[in-house]
């Protein structure tokens, strides 16, 4: 198993398609179901011995939860905040821009 790469509270945009998001939570390796997984375009679906992100995701047009694999994660270096509206229920802002959970009990 490998060290996830990037934490809680991390903002990130995905690699291939323009969204970005705050990660929420993290899964040591893929936890979703197969169907899902099949889902993904095969020239494109990540491995599953990976650490995959749970996200308070935006792009121009709506806000959602994503769920996305490591490979196809970036930091985000924008310095906007997201819009999530649920993001006030999870996280505080902190100082660097970034986001502090709001429960430091979460899993």
């Amino acid at each position: 198993m490998r060290e996830a790469k990037f934490q809680i509270g991390q903002i990130v945009r995905h690699r291939l398609f323009s969204f970005r998001g705050v990660i929420f939570d993290i899964d040591p390796e893929f936890n979703n179901t197969e169907e899902w997984w099949q889902s993904i375009p095969e020239d494109i679906r990540p491995s599953k011995d990976q650490p995959f992100y749970h996200l308070l995701a935006e792009n121009s047009e709506s806000e959602y939860i994503a769920y996305v694999s490591e490979q196809n994660l970036l930091p985000d270096t924008s310095g906007k905040p997201v819009r999530h509206s649920q993001l006030s229920e999870v996280f505080v802002k902190d100082k660097s821009g970034g986001y502090k959970p709001r429960n430091t009990l979460m899993n």
